[in-house]
């Protein structure tokens, strides 16, 4: 009679224990295991950009509140609650706490995908975690006479970018990304084939951002008149190059917000010396915008491609922001038809 295999005997009761603990880690998994794998796996198919911003949300944000927690334990209103200080008592803008809370939303989803918690509602609280999108920001506009007076001081290749930036609406990532042969003197063209952000480089940010711009004459030579300056005016060399690297890469923009915009518009009185309101390049974009439909009357339509967004509710909703001068226009012809003779008693 031959002897039982001891092993066999006990597969059942080791596949059990084995299936025991699995279960048992996938429970206990803390959110700093979740978020770090998705940190891992997950990060390289996204956007430079994107990348970073998630990178920096995961690492000074999620896991130093909410690391040593057991991922499924945490509650949803806990979540909310710590978003709501996030605002009212940190001071943070409500599209800031609803990107904390969709980089969340994507480590939950990633750690269910890959089996690190349950695939089950109950194991996943954000859900039901609510968070406000909208935002108090209003964001400073700029006249076109505020714009020239901003960069009269400015040296030539800063002078060159802003004023390009305020007459185009490029994004300052798209300024920094262009090389002279994506300038089409010809077709008078602007094409955007990349972005510098985050020192590195990136892709337009949608399919309508990858459109050609215009380049009129008076901007074209503004161009022309900076490469026969610049040191480096191949077709492949940066337009907006660092002289600090030697052409090997462009210029940093938050930098020269801070070097040159700021200080101009506090000399101009655009802002106070005291004040931490943000301004940069991107307060040109909505200087274009709001100066294009409110003052010259420019088609929508024609505004939303200059400034390729996808959707023209962003062109209105988002970056066409009346002057004040034209609120006080209307309120008094407004004023006028109601305190017509005859029409009040």
């Amino acid at each position: 009679m031959p002897t039982p295999d001891p092993v066999r005997r006990y597969r059942p009761l080791l596949y059990a224990a084995a299936v025991l603990f699995a279960a048992m880690t996938v429970l206990y998994n803390t959110f700093s295991d979740i978020s770090l794998h998705y940190l891992k796996n997950e990060l390289a198919a996204r956007a430079p950009s994107t990348a970073s911003l998630h990178r920096h949300i995961v690492q000074d944000f999620l896991i130093p509140r909410w690391g040593k927690n057991v991922a499924v334990s945490i509650k949803p209103l806990d979540v909310e609650n710590w978003l709501k200080a996030l605002h009212e008592k940190a001071g943070y803008a409500n599209p800031s706490c609803a990107k904390i809370r969709q980089v969340m939303v994507c480590a939950y989803k990633h750690a269910q995908r890959h089996g690190l918690i349950p695939r089950t509602e109950d194991a996943n609280p954000m859900k039901w975690v609510r968070c406000k999108t909208t935002s108090d920001y209003e964001p400073i506009i700029l006249t076109p006479e505020q714009a020239f007076h901003l960069v009269t001081g400015f040296p030539l290749l800063e002078r060159t970018l802003t004023l390009m930036a305020a007459a185009t609406g490029l994004r300052i990532s798209e300024c920094l990304g262009l090389q002279w042969q994506d300038l089409d003197f010809i077709r008078e063209q602007i094409h955007v084939r990349r972005t510098w952000l985050g020192n590195q480089i990136g892709q337009p940010k949608t399919k309508a951002s990858s459109q050609p711009l215009a380049m009129g004459v008076q901007l074209a030579d503004i161009m022309r008149k900076w490469q026969k300056e610049t040191s480096y005016s191949k077709p492949q060399d940066w337009v907006f190059p660092s002289a600090r690297l030697h052409g090997r890469k462009p210029r940093t923009g938050s930098v020269m917000a801070q070097q040159y915009l700021r200080p101009a518009a506090v000399k101009l009185g655009i802002l106070g010396a005291e004040d931490r309101c943000r301004f940069g390049f991107h307060n040109l974009r909505h200087s274009l915008a709001s100066y294009l439909v409110t003052q010259t009357k420019t088609d929508v339509k024609t505004v939303q491609t200059m400034l390729r967004h996808a959707d023209v509710g962003t062109t209105l909703g988002l970056y066409t922001h009346a002057f004040n001068k034209d609120k006080l226009i209307a309120q008094n012809q407004v004023m006028e038809a109601i305190m017509k003779p005859g029409l009040v008693t």
